[in-house]
């Protein structure tokens, strides 16, 4: 495949990473163009004019949007280090578990952390409840898929960093190692990966850009009548 390969995305998000930990497991060469998403630039709006988000592959004159798309892009164009099974089962529950991830751990703990009052306890009940899954997903290996880091593994990869951040700037602990013993295991590990270490922004970039996310929105919800 001798077409370029380029990365719109933002060095503070979490689904643009996944997308640059595949394509170093693959070991093709790309290049990253970094998006302002307060003012999206043309290319962004050409190449994704339907959700104007990041990551976008443009793999030649090609773009794919949509982070699990774009994995499940990346593994069928290039074979090698394949992410999903061979097994069509195991396969489907792949990509069953990836979907549950980002709807009900990513998105569920973003409600919990962003939440105040009666409503963070209901919330973070609900995101506790959603990570027991993983637990017992990942309970006894290496990493999901088993010996080898796969698409679940990139999935979930935000965990060990960016989730780190939100419960430091948030003063709350989700990923308690006591009640979720062998997720903080495959965190702690995971995250020491040097291909996985590459792509991950500096702690402090990311701790400040969530302090002003919840600075603003706190500001939208004192200025709603």
């Amino acid at each position: 495949m001798g077409e370029e390969v380029k990365v719109i995305g933002s060095i503070k998000s979490g689904f643009c990473a996944r997308v640059e930990w595949a394509l170093k497991l693959k070991g093709v060469e790309y290049e990253y163009i970094k998006e302002d998403l307060r003012n999206k630039s043309p290319m962004l709006l050409k190449y994704n004019p339907v959700h104007k988000k990041v990551p976008v592959l443009v793999h030649g004159d090609k773009p794919i949007p949509e982070s699990l798309v774009i994995l499940e892009y990346i593994d069928e164009t290039w074979k090698d280090n394949p992410l999903l099974p061979e097994d069509p089962y195991e396969r489907a529950m792949a990509r069953f578990w990836a979907k549950y991830a980002d709807e009900k751990c990513m998105f569920g703990a973003w409600e919990a952390f962003k939440a105040e009052g009666e409503e963070k306890e209901k919330a973070m009940e609900s995101a506790l409840e959603s990570f027991a899954f993983l637990e017992k997903a990942i309970k006894g290996k290496k990493f999901f898929g088993g010996e080898k880091m796969g698409f679940l593994d990139l999935v979930v990869g935000w965990i060990p960093h960016w989730l780190s951040v939100l419960e430091e700037v948030r003063g709350m602990k989700m990923l308690d190692a006591e009640k979720f013993p062998s997720l903080h295991e495959w965190a702690e590990n995971f995250i020491q990966i040097p291909l996985i270490k590459e792509c991950i922004p500096p702690r402090d970039v990311l701790v400040n850009h969530f302090h002003a996310t919840f600075s603003s929105l706190r500001s939208l919800s004192a200025n709603k009548p």
